[in-house]
């Protein structure tokens, strides 16, 4: 019994652990891209920063002179066609030499499979999308050209005062109702709540244009305003649920004694409700953050008509993609930037996710 236990155990964390290298892979090779030249990003793939074995280049040898394409080509005591030279020979000591250019000029280059790695690594990215620098770019054929920076960093600075009042505003007035639901007696209030959940099911896509006829007629369309009130609209009832599940399974007798002290509602909810809450809280805001901090279409359609100067995060990167679609290596530094701050808030708050989420599933 206990062999079989062990053997169960054991394959649902190969399982897991197969699946979290999974996801992990593109974030890898998102970071390891985002530090690669662009000669390289267009020419290999972003693995061959790892030993591997490949065709290394090992030297150079003139071409032999006097011959033509109709007629073979001997070298090293090898005879091939010119094809099949400009295809590449192997040779007898397992080298494979290749007749680069025409007949009358060019090289032979001799490539051998070895172990090798490509680490010709830079920050030039990060400088050109971050910091807005101009960086001279090297080109495949030996030329260079000087490259104007894009600067991120007002973008990021956007989606930061998008972000935090978006998450912080909702999670305060659900804490509210929270608590008035699950522990304040008032008429109709399972009516009220039944209505909160009822609009978890109301996707925001069919709210936007009549939102943004109110926000026109009410002149705050384009400001941060605007987007604010729609991100806590939207996310107020999932937070009201969440954290009544969590809020409705404290321990009666420990509120019943508050008030027999004497302690109001607001007293209660402050200084115990919010603080054995947190992990409730801390799961909502890792949800708010990283929806409001990823979304483009809410801040598409309230923000950016009128201001182009309000632009976020992921606003900027759509329009790189329009204006620099071949340049890889801007488009990986850029889009590993705006993931930067959702993995710091994650694995900051991810103590508190489980337990959070758990919050009220288990009563008794």
């Amino acid at each position: 019994m206990k062999v079989t236990k062990r053997r169960a155990i054991f394959l649902v964390n190969g399982i897991l652990l197969l699946i979290v290298v999974i996801w992990t892979i593109p974030t890898l090779g998102l970071l390891i891209s985002s530090v690669r030249t662009r000669t390289d990003i267009d020419n290999t793939g972003w693995w061959t920063v790892f030993p591997h074995i490949a065709n290394v280049s090992s030297e150079s040898l003139p071409i032999p002179t006097g011959q033509t394409l109709d007629s073979p080509i001997t070298i090293e005591g090898v005879t091939k066609s010119f094809a099949e030279w400009r295809a590449g020979v192997t040779m007898p000591d397992g080298s494979l030499l290749t007749w680069q250019g025409t007949v009358r000029v060019g090289k032979l280059v001799r490539t051998t499979r070895q172990l090798t790695a490509n680490t010709n690594l830079t920050m030039d990215n990060y400088k050109e999308v971050v910091g807005g620098q101009d960086v001279e770019v090297r080109n495949a054929d030996g030329t260079s050209s000087i490259v104007e920076g894009e600067n991120m960093i007002s973008s990021f600075i956007n989606s930061l005062t998008v972000t935090i009042p978006s998450t912080i505003i909702p999670i305060l007035i659900a804490a509210f109702a929270a608590y008035g639901f699950a522990w304040m007696k008032f008429p109709g209030r399972r009516i009220l709540f039944i209505l909160v959940v009822a609009m978890l099911v109301v996707p925001l896509q069919i709210a936007l244009v009549p939102v943004l006829q109110d926000y026109v007629g009410l002149q705050i369309n384009g400001t941060f305003l605007a987007v604010w009130l729609a991100h806590t609209g939207f996310g107020l009832p999932l937070a009201t649920y969440l954290l009544y599940n969590y809020i409705s399974g404290l321990p009666r007798d420990l509120l019943e004694s508050a008030f027999i002290d004497g302690a109001s509602h607001f007293t209660i909810f402050v200084r115990l409700i919010l603080p054995l809450s947190i992990p409730a809280l801390a799961s909502f805001a890792i949800f708010q953050f990283l929806w409001v901090w990823n979304d483009y279409l809410v801040s598409l359609v309230f923000l950016s008509f009128t201001n182009n100067d309000n632009i976020v995060l992921t606003m900027r990167l759509v329009n790189m993609i329009g204006s620099k679609g071949q340049e890889w290596y801007l488009l990986t530094a850029g889009a590993f930037v705006s993931m930067i701050l959702p993995l710091i808030v994650f694995f900051a708050l991810q103590r508190y996710f489980v337990r959070g989420l758990m919050a009220g599933s288990v009563k008794g």
